[in-house]
């Protein structure tokens, strides 16, 4: 299930929310916003993104994970808007009858997400004004071992 919403999420009311006699093993990452970046403050984060294309990408994400792995099911809430440090941004919840393929359908689901999710970041950074997020090669470099490993 795909989600892109504007308000915050419960992450236990979501993990409760995941049912069926095969789940043995439940992943989870929770995506926050930093308060700093390096040397930079960063006092709130906006997020941006084309409704429509954003969950057909992230549907896409969601898809190729059911293919890899035997998965019960999948969760991926994604917000947008204006967030401040320590709000939640993005969840990723994926259930399976073992913990093996939970927790590299996890981590696929995160690296895919930080890389192909049309998302926009625009940084508000105090006296050093508004910056937008750029790409980071070792998020790249996370997202290409998985196309490396396609079963």
């Amino acid at each position: 299930m795909i989600r892109v919403q504007r308000e915050d999420f419960d992450v236990g009311a979501e993990m409760a929310a995941m049912s069926g006699n095969n789940i043995g093993a439940l992943a989870s990452f929770t995506g926050l916003v930093r308060g700093s970046d390096g040397d930079a403050d960063i006092g709130a984060m906006t997020l941006e993104h084309y409704p429509g294309m954003t969950e057909k990408k992230l549907a896409e994400i969601e898809a190729e994970a059911r293919e890899r792995w035997p998965l019960e099911d999948c969760l991926v809430i994604h917000r947008y808007g204006r967030l401040e440090p320590g709000e939640r941004i993005v969840l990723v919840i994926t259930a399976s009858s073992h913990r093996q393929a939970a927790l590299e359908s996890c981590a696929f689901l995160i690296d895919w997400l930080k890389t192909s999710a049309p998302f926009w970041k625009l940084e508000e950074r105090g006296a050093d004004g508004e910056e937008w997020v750029e790409a980071r090669s070792s998020d790249d470099q996370a997202a290409e071992k998985w196309a490396a490993t396609k079963k």
